[in-house]
């Protein structure tokens, strides 16, 4: 078994018999997505995020602005004391954010609060649900492209067929219509 496992899957896929099943022989999964096939998986999907991400960033904010208001009251209570948690609201913000991306993404519906307001669903480019630290990654690679190349970002997704953002690309990850979403092809197990 070579150090990344192709003989082993190599041998499986071979013995049963379906010459279409993906192997590991180092090429390249096919897209699970097809734009042309299923143009209705796109359909929409770029205004759609739009209003996807206001709604996440809502859901985000309300428990960040209690904690500010809790912060503030119990620094009141305390004489001035409590105020010095407010230098850790800051990176609690930040660990919130990403927590909630990781969680929602990697969780059965592979969308966000947001996303699923809107009907959308996050996958790989291959088909497979997000995970716990797709999620994550792709929060916080969204913030950083949008931080140094904010209008490319966003263009970048009007000029391809899956409405994919410049971080989609990077990760491999594609948004689609969860409503008329195709099942992705699976391979047939051989155990």
């Amino acid at each position: 078994m070579s150090c990344h496992g192709g003989s082993l899957g190599e041998t499986d896929m071979s013995d049963s018999g379906n010459s279409g099943a993906w192997r590991n022989d180092g090429g390249m999964q096919p897209h699970a997505y097809d734009p042309y096939l299923h143009p209705e998986l796109f359909r929409g999907v770029a205004t759609r995020r739009v209003f996807a991400f206001l709604i996440d960033m809502v859901v985000i904010s309300v428990p960040v602005i209690l904690g500010y208001i809790f912060i503030a009251l119990f620094g009141v209570v305390t004489l001035g004391i409590g105020w010095a948690l407010f230098w850790i609201a800051w990176p609690a913000s930040v660990v919130w954010a990403i927590v909630y991306y990781g969680a929602s993404i990697g969780g059965p519906s592979s969308a966000t609060v947001g996303m699923r307001v809107m009907d959308l669903e996050l996958r790989t480019w291959y088909g497979a649900p997000g995970y716990f630290v797709l999620g994550a990654t792709h929060a916080v690679l969204f913030w950083v492209t949008i931080s140094f190349l904010s209008p490319f970002v966003v263009l970048v997704g009007l000029f391809n067929g899956r409405r994919r953002l410049l971080h989609d690309f990077v990760l491999g990850t594609v948004v689609i219509n969860n409503s008329v979403r195709v099942p992705a092809p699976q391979t047939a197990r051989t155990y």
